[in-house]
This record gives C-alpha cells, structure tokens and sequence, in this order.
C-alpha cells in the first residue's frame, strides 16, 4: 500500500482517546490481525498462543482475521474474535480495512497492534498510526523480493516498534535485506507446547492405533518427513535417500497434505513407484496426533531445500525425545545441537542424507536413551512454549511504556 493512499484515508474523523496507562507486568488490550484462521500453521498456531497468553496474563485479547476453522480455538483461550476481509490483496480493500481497523482500535480501546501477514500488516499499520497505537510486526518467513515492488509489500513487516523474529536465521536475514536495525528486533524462537509433546503423556494405545491407521507393520524401523507436500520440503531429496539405503525391512511416511498440488503428488507416487518402494513408503495426507506419529517414529527427517525460517517439527520431535536429521541451513542450526541432539545433513544431499539415516538406524538402545534425555532437556530450555509467549508479553509491556 503506498504512502499516497496513506495521505488520503489519514484524514477521515477519528476520535483518539489517548492510550490508557498500564500498571507494572500488566497488559492491557491487544489486538492481533492475521488473514485467516484456516489450517493451523505457524501464524495461526502462534496468534492463539499468544492470545490465551494475553488472557491468563490478564489482558484482554483481541483478533481480526477473515474467520476459518480455527475461530472456536480464540473462544476457547477467553479471545473475542472480530471478522474483517483482512486477507485480501485488493488495493481498495486494504484500504477500506484502515478505516475499519481505526474504528475497532478505537471503540475496543486497543493498546497494542500485533500484524503477522504483509497485506493486513498494510491495513494494521496505518490504523495504528492514525490512532497513535504502538504497533508490533512478527516477521514469520522469508517472502519472495525478487523485485523492488514486492520488496516494498515485503518491508511493512519491518515497520514495527518492535520487529519480532522467529529464529537469529530471520533476524539476520531482515538486517541484510531490509536494513533493520537490531535495537528494533527481538528474537522470539517459535514454541513447544510441552504439556502436549511430552513422552509421558503419549499413551501406548495412541501409538497403536496410529500404527495401524498407517499399515505398519510391527517390529520395523519407522522413518517419517513431516511437511506438507510441496517441493522445497524436501520429499523428493528423502525418497532418493530412502532408495540409495537399498532396505525394504523399513516403514517410510510422508505426512502433509497435497493442499491442491495434485501434480506433485503424482511426481512422488511416482518416484515411489520407479524406485520399487511402493511397501515401504506410505504418504499419509493429514494427521490429527503428532506426538503420537513422533512417538512411534525412530527417526524424523526435514530435508526442507530451502531454509526453514524455524522449522517446528524439529523441535517437536526432540521434545519427545525421537532422533532428527535435518537440512544444515535456516533455523535447524538453532534447534539442532549437531551429533548430541540430532543431526544435519547438505540441503539437496539424497547420498549425505542416506548415509546419516543408515548411522541413525543403527543406534543401540543406550545410544538412543542417551540422546533422548538430553534432546528433551535441550528442547525444554530453549523452545518451549511459555518461553515464547512470556517474551512476547515482554515485547507489549516495552512498546506501551513508550
């Protein structure tokens, strides 16, 4: 959105009450706007977060997004929800939204603007603004600035009072390409919820019943890739790895939808076919229990091409204390502590990434005890949940003594 249609929406009437003070450790009201509460990913996983966070902490929540099946989820953490076309790319509607987003700040006596996507983070910007708000970014991943235009949409994520980046690898990556300065970002790393990814609380029966939704057959290894099936997570790089191993005494899953790329899913049925690996590779289109698919896995793979701007499912599976092999870029420098909490192989390596799963494979029981303690204890020092929502609370309490 340009600084024009900024001079010309910033001059309709709004009436401004001054923001109310907030007492020591206190939050007040904030707001959060994302397109959509779809599927569940990243942005949408951490926006509920964050918000049952701002009401137990007692503050009061609030989130703007074009609804989605993840609405019932705020309700749950004491959040209202207000539905706004948020999502659109639309230059008229991203406009209108301004004055929509003025008016709820004002009429809801919003103390903070928390923006976590480009096109609502234009409309968040400039409400905040006109309302004299303070007003947060989290920048989530790397986006595609191949030229100057998208490099512009790209840069409201930077225009917070406070830039939140989910791992140092985004930090770094906003200094480069943007220009932020560090004394604008806080490195905020994306949590576990510790209560759900804890070994313990995964019953067997849950394993077992997960097992045999997937056809696998008892007493084998289990290799899994979470991710949805899109090219750079890697699926490709994985069956090759699987075929140079030259083992059919193995279970392999790809878990992750297609999401529509039904060409790609051809691609890798495929290649399955090809390699002669139609009983061992299973691809599994959704999974509802996730630590109960770690739990039963002997090791997890990312084999992402790109950089993971963190890369969850790493973390996760350690946290329940599984081995991980993952790509050496982005994020997994952060999460994995290499040969002591997993492992990382070349981006794109199919023969690196074979002969790490054939040494991964052959771990004994004590090896596999030793490296299951101190991956849980690595995972719940650094990346739990509370850790991030208490250092995101952290952030609104700055912003508001400004």
């Amino acid at each position: 959105m340009s600084e024009e249609t900024h001079h010309n929406t910033e001059n309709a009437p709004t009436e401004q009450p001054a923001p109310r003070e907030m007492e020591s450790g206190q939050l007040a009201t904030v707001l959060q706007v994302l397109p959509a509460l779809g599927a569940g990913g990243g942005v949408e996983r951490g926006t509920i977060e964050i918000a049952r966070a701002i009401s137990e902490a007692g503050g009061r929540s609030l989130v703007v997004s074009a609804g989605g099946s993840q609405v019932y989820e705020l309700a749950r953490a004491k959040a209202e929800h207000f539905e706004l076309p948020v999502d659109s790319k639309n230059p008229l509607i991203m406009r209108a939204n301004i004055d929509r987003l003025a008016r709820l700040i004002v009429d809801e006596r919003v103390d903070i603007v928390h923006a976590r996507s480009r096109a609502p983070a234009w409309s968040a910007y400039y409400a905040a603004k006109r309302t004299d708000r303070a007003f947060v970014t989290t920048f989530h991943g790397v986006y595609s600035a191949g030229n100057l235009v998208k490099r512009k949409y790209n840069s409201v994520m930077t225009r917070g009072e406070r830039v939140i980046a989910i791992s140092n690898y985004i930090a770094g990556h906003m200094r480069r390409m943007y220009g932020v300065p560090s004394s604008k970002i806080r490195v905020i790393h994306r949590g576990v919820d510790l209560n759900t990814f804890d070994p313990a609380k995964v019953s067997a029966e849950r394993v077992a019943t997960l097992a045999g939704q997937w056809r696998l057959d008892d007493g084998l290894p289990v290799v899994m890739l979470p991710g949805r099936l899109t090219r750079w997570k890697g699926q490709t790089v994985f069956l090759e790895a699987i075929s140079r191993l030259g083992r059919k005494d193995l279970r392999c899953v790809l878990v992750g939808s297609d999401q529509g790329r039904t060409d790609y899913r051809r691609e890798l049925e495929d290649l399955i076919a090809r390699h002669d690996l139609g009983g061992v590779v299973r691809i599994v289109d959704h999974c509802a229990d996730m630590p109960a698919a770690y739990m039963l896995t002997d090791v997890m793979v990312s084999a992402s091409t790109d950089p993971e701007a963190f890369g969850r499912v790493v973390p996760e599976a350690q946290a329940l204390g599984r081995p991980v092999i993952a790509s050496d870029h982005g994020g997994a420098r952060e999460t994995v502590v290499e040969g002591i909490t997993g492992w990382l192989t070349p981006p794109g390596d199919a023969e690196a990434l074979a002969a790490m799963l054939k040494e991964v494979l052959a771990l004994d029981g004590a090896a596999r005890h030793k490296l299951a303690k101190t991956a849980i204890a690595h995972v719940r020092a650094e990346f739990s949940k509370d850790a991030m929502c208490a250092k995101t609370l952290d952030v609104y309490n700055e912003v508001i003594k400004r």
